[in-house]
């Protein structure tokens, strides 16, 4: 199978591409290397059947011609700071929304009917239901981000309805792991590298998150797409469990033999949109035989590893 993959130098995509080589796929990936590393796909690169173009999905003309004679997309890239959200407003609707909209047209243009698109648990807000399962009440949108990855779900579905297109919508946790750049793990371990005395905190530090090991993740999207025949098939993907962001300071601190002292900013979240309590019901994709191999604690000490390995992150990042 011919997989064109956006955001492919990414964390996920990168690991996702490594993968579907692995597996004898051709494999074409686009991106616009905004925050995907050529580093990443140094394995990739040796294959055969690799494909690297750069390329931004709002060149409508490039995504055109670049998308031709491929079977499936996985779409990944996406502008994922939730954080920052609020300060440049437009940067959501266009690397998220209108990017999807212009990917979806390119498809539609090309024949091209199988689309996997990488959404997001901060689509429930903050749900009053927990685990929140995909039926659950969707409460108001909490963050520019969501809202984006929830309008670019609205799009798919109605491609699929409209123009009969067969699509996998994945609401993932944060997602833990090898090339990790980007989340709470990778900020701390910023600050106890240039100061290992002291910690600041976003919020109280007692807001409840799920994580997810990239390879947990990959082996979910995988195992969907073989098991799952539905027009549009939507599934949470995440592990059966959470930690408070204490228990993830610990372990990350434990990894590297620091003792800060913590420096709260107070309030039960960090910043606006910062959902207290994610939590989400996999029963739907463990249905299909899938489990997390890995818990939470090991997933972030994987991840400390990985950082410990590979500074060189930090110096792309300004450090």
């Amino acid at each position: 199978m011919r997989i064109f993959i956006t955001g492919g130098a990414g964390f996920i995509g990168s690991n996702l591409t490594d993968r579907l080589l692995l597996d004898n796929h051709e494999v074409t990936v686009f991106d616009n290397f905004s925050t995907g590393q050529k580093k990443f796909l140094q394995n990739a690169n040796k294959k055969k059947k690799f494909c690297l173009i750069e390329g931004d999905l709002l060149d409508q003309n490039t995504l055109n011609s670049s998308i031709s004679d491929h079977n499936m997309v996985f779409h990944l890239a996406a502008n994922a700071d939730v954080r920052f959200g609020i300060e440049d407003p437009r940067r959501d609707l266009e690397q998220n929304t209108v990017a999807t909209h212009n990917l979806l047209e390119a498809m539609r243009n090309q024949g091209i009917r199988k689309i996997t698109f990488a959404s997001t648990g901060s689509i429930y807000g903050e749900s009053s239901v927990i685990p929140t399962p995909e039926d659950a009440p969707f409460p108001i949108q909490t963050s520019l981000y969501a809202a984006s990855k929830l309008a670019g779900e609205g799009l798919i579905s109605a491609y699929s309805e409209g123009f009969n297109f067969e699509s996998w919508i994945f609401r993932f946790v944060s997602i833990l792991g090898e090339r990790y750049t980007h989340g709470h793990v990778f900020d701390f371990y910023r600050q106890l590298k240039k100061n290992s005395s002291v910690l600041n905190v976003l919020g109280n530090g007692k807001q409840r998150k799920s994580y997810l090991y990239i390879q947990d993740c990959i082996e979910g999207l995988l195992l969907s797409l073989s098991n799952s025949k539905e027009k549009v098939n939507i599934f949470n993907l995440g592990f059966n469990g959470y930690c408070q962001v204490n228990d993830s300071i610990r372990w990350i601190c434990q990894e590297l033999n620091a003792s800060p002292t913590l420096k709260f900013s107070g309030g039960d979240r960090g910043w606006i949109g910062d959902n207290p309590f994610i939590f989400l019901e996999t029963k739907k994709i463990q249905s299909l035989g899938w489990n997390p191999k890995y818990t939470i604690q090991d997933s972030i000490k994987k991840t400390v590893q990985f950082l410990k390995n590979n500074e060189w992150v930090f110096n792309k990042k300004g450090l």
